[in-house]
């Protein structure tokens, strides 16, 4: 079996598709994208296929190490994230070959059913409780929330509180087991981290996800002396190299690698399995598409460590277009009692409809994430 073709379509909202065909009539999909920079990655992907035509596409690991390690120069969201959405593809078209799930190709099932939570959005208090509320009542048992907008280096205590009060009002709404995600960003610098994490301390968040940019990691250790707030990162971290120093530091408790970022499954696996080693735990990011959806469904299905699957459908983001709407079997995930069934399928258990993406691809986007600035009009991280 090698690799013949391998096509590229760009959709809304935000996404990057990959189909790669073969010799015996088996395709596979992947999702290489970085949101706002999915012309990038589509450029990188075409290079690189000029490897990958007349390859068999089974033999994941070593076409994994040709492409990381043979620019010579590697790392980096673009390339990392081609990489990934090529992986996936192999991996599905493996699966299908030997018509077995990916799951099963990973070690096979560490649980039966996948526990998820969902985002919800809303500027003020009442507003965020209202959406929580309608959450729990629709069976999921967590949600994930913004913190805050822009905020600087040091900044309004008022600021502060708002971000208390709305963090308040989930737990209000929810009752005291109900587990609230709370998304920094990045937006928040250090100084400001320590004390909103302090405040927060009382309504028992599941996690605060990104207090500080990734490349200031080692503030964590600061963050994590005010706080027994579990501590969550690693969206933004792309392969176990960026995450080995993360886990011996030991300041973080949940690491939470993009399967459309960390260089694909297998990689994701192994980053896994490192945390496992270091007592952390693992939930996958994934405001993304269907692939990235399936290809982290499968990692968490066989991954010990595993606590919650973050899922984007209905997220503000995809506003016209979700997450479902690409799929034949949108059933494959139907959300019950905050859980996801494991796709059973060959692959990664999804089936694409082919002709709505290639209709939705005539039209493309051109998303870019918003730029925020500071009342001085200097820049702040979004």
């Amino acid at each position: 079996m090698k690799i013949t073709k391998m096509i590229l379509y760009k959709v809304k909202p935000r996404w990057l598709f990959l189909k790669i065909e073969t010799s015996e009539g088996v395709s596979g999909w992947g999702e290489p994208v970085v949101e706002g920079r999915a012309d990038t990655v589509k450029a990188c992907v075409e290079e690189l296929s000029d490897y990958l035509i007349g390859k068999d596409p089974r033999c994941i690991e070593d076409i994994w190490q040709v492409l990381y390690r043979g620019g010579f120069y590697r790392g980096g969201p673009i390339l990392m994230s081609a990489i990934s959405g090529i992986e996936q593809a192999l991996w599905d078209i493996k699966g299908k070959f030997y018509n077995i799930p990916v799951f099963e190709m990973l070690g096979g099932k560490a649980r039966n059913k996948i526990k998820v939570y969902s985002w919800i959005g809303g500027d003020r208090p009442q507003d965020v409780g209202r959406a929580a509320r309608e959450k729990k009542e629709q069976g999921f048992t967590a949600i994930k929330m913004n913190a805050s907008e822009e905020m600087n280096y040091i900044d309004d205590f008022s600021k502060v509180e708002a971000v208390v009060e709305r963090v308040a009002s989930v737990r209000e709404a929810t009752g005291k087991d109900f587990g609230i995600g709370i998304d920094f960003h990045g937006r928040i610098h250090k100084a400001m981290a320590k004390i909103i994490a302090k405040e927060l301390e009382p309504y028992h968040p599941m996690f605060i996800e990104e207090p500080v940019l990734p490349e200031n990691n080692e503030a964590l250790r600061e963050i994590a002396r005010f706080t027994t707030c579990p501590i969550a990162t690693g969206e933004r971290m792309y392969t176990r190299w960026d995450f080995k120093h993360l886990l011996h530091d030991g300041y973080v408790d949940i690491i939470q690698p993009d399967l459309s970022h960390t260089v694909g499954i297998l990689e994701g696996k192994k980053i896994a399995s490192m945390a496992e080693a270091y007592d952390v735990a693992v939930a996958p990011h994934c405001p993304l598409g269907p692939i990235t959806l399936a290809s982290s469904i499968h990692l968490d299905a066989s991954t010990p460590n595993f606590i919650i699957q973050e899922q984007s459908v209905g997220i503000h983001y995809n506003q016209g277009n979700d997450v479902l709407d690409y799929l034949k079997n949108p059933d494959v995930f139907r959300f019950e009692k905050g859980y996801v069934d494991i796709p059973d399928q060959p692959g990664l258990g999804i089936e694409m409809d082919e002709n709505k993406v290639k209709e939705a691809a005539k039209e493309g986007h051109h998303w870019k994430n918003p730029i925020w600035r500071h009342e001085d009009g200097s820049v702040a991280e979004w």
